[in-house]
């Protein structure tokens, strides 16, 4: 038997409770992991509190990441005594996810732990970190250097916004922080933003073509900001997007794309090719080592996490909460 948290639904509603279940109830995947740590994200708030349909099917455990050890393996990728760490895959959501003692999984959705980084540093990093990490990789590739200017990050505050701020600043970057957040702003600069400016000024509908100002941008945000963002942009520059916070919609226009060469990167993380994974965990264990962590991630129990995830979509939450799912 092992711990979990359990979200169901029936003829009496929706709940979510820390329970526990049998190995056996864990039927997919050829690789059972002892979970140490997952994270609680965005995604995974709305699945508890069920106030968006995350979750394709019922019973769930949520959690959409997490590090552990490896204890049954049927792979010849992975060995037991192994230390790996998964983002995605539909973990959480259409498999049983990482808010638990235990996870089985298939092997392809496993990478191992960068040889430099505990299971907690890679969970207060997480998802958002990862994906983060995977649009300032985007940006490179396409030829966007500290040398080709500023760099705007939408939703700075946010969970991907504040690890792209600090990832940035931490590789040389100038990085101006959009927030809507005015008490925020010592910590944005914190983090190693130069600039903020309020999300106010990109939120609204704009123009097709707008004044060029920064050479690149991770935008977490979507709808309006990201058109105004694209609008924005120097000539040749890049915009990398990741999320939807404002809305799935896109009301922009082609003139940026068609007269200034602009490029839209779209990043998807939950599934990205493992090549891309390994590179990403690897970058971020080089640049955020164990002690800038400290200050970043809190540390809470699993069955706590069921209170978080309310506090988290109530605005109530900076940072990142880790879950330690022995606890």
């Amino acid at each position: 038997m092992f711990k979990c948290l359990l979200v169901d639904k029936d003829d009496n509603g929706y709940r979510t409770s820390c329970t526990q279940l049998n190995e056996d109830d864990l039927k997919q995947g050829n690789v059972l992991v002892k979970v140490q740590y997952s994270s609680l994200n965005y995604k995974d708030a709305l699945a508890i509190t069920g106030k968006a349909p995350v979750i394709r099917s019922f019973p769930m455990i949520p959690g959409i990441d997490f590090s552990g050890v490896v204890e049954q393996s049927d792979s010849d990728e992975f060995k037991v005594g192994d230390k790996v760490l998964l983002n995605g895959f539909g973990v959480g959501e259409k498999y049983m996810g990482g808010l638990s003692q235990k996870a089985k999984v298939n092997s392809d959705w496993l990478i191992a732990l960068p040889e430099d980084m505990s299971p907690l540093q890679a969970m207060s990093i997480g998802t958002a970190g990862y994906t983060a990490m995977l649009c300032i990789l985007a940006l490179e590739k396409y030829g966007i250097t500290p040398k080709s200017g500023k760099i705007i990050v939408t939703g700075a505050s946010g969970g991907v916004g504040s690890f792209a701020v600090k990832l940035l600043a931490l590789m040389g970057y100038s990085v101006v922080a959009s927030t809507g957040s005015s008490d925020q702003h010592d910590y944005l600069y914190d983090l190693g933003a130069t600039e903020i400016i309020d999300r106010a000024e990109l939120s609204a509908p704009g123009k097709a073509l707008m004044k060029e100002q920064w050479a690149g941008a991770i935008d977490s945000v979507g709808s309006h900001t990201l058109a105004n963002v694209c609008a924005s942009i120097k000539y040749g520059g890049a915009v990398a997007a990741c999320g939807l916070a404002q809305g799935m919609d896109l009301p922009a226009s082609v003139a940026p794309f068609i007269l200034r060469g602009v490029s839209l990167l779209g990043i998807d993380s939950v599934m990205r090719a493992r090549a891309d994974r390994v590179v990403a965990w690897q970058k971020l264990a080089e640049l955020l080592p164990a002690s800038e962590m400290q200050s970043i991630a809190e540390v809470i129990g699993l069955e706590q996490s069921i209170e978080a995830a309310s506090k988290l979509l109530n605005g109530e939450i900076t940072g990142r909460v880790v879950v330690d799912v022995n606890n």
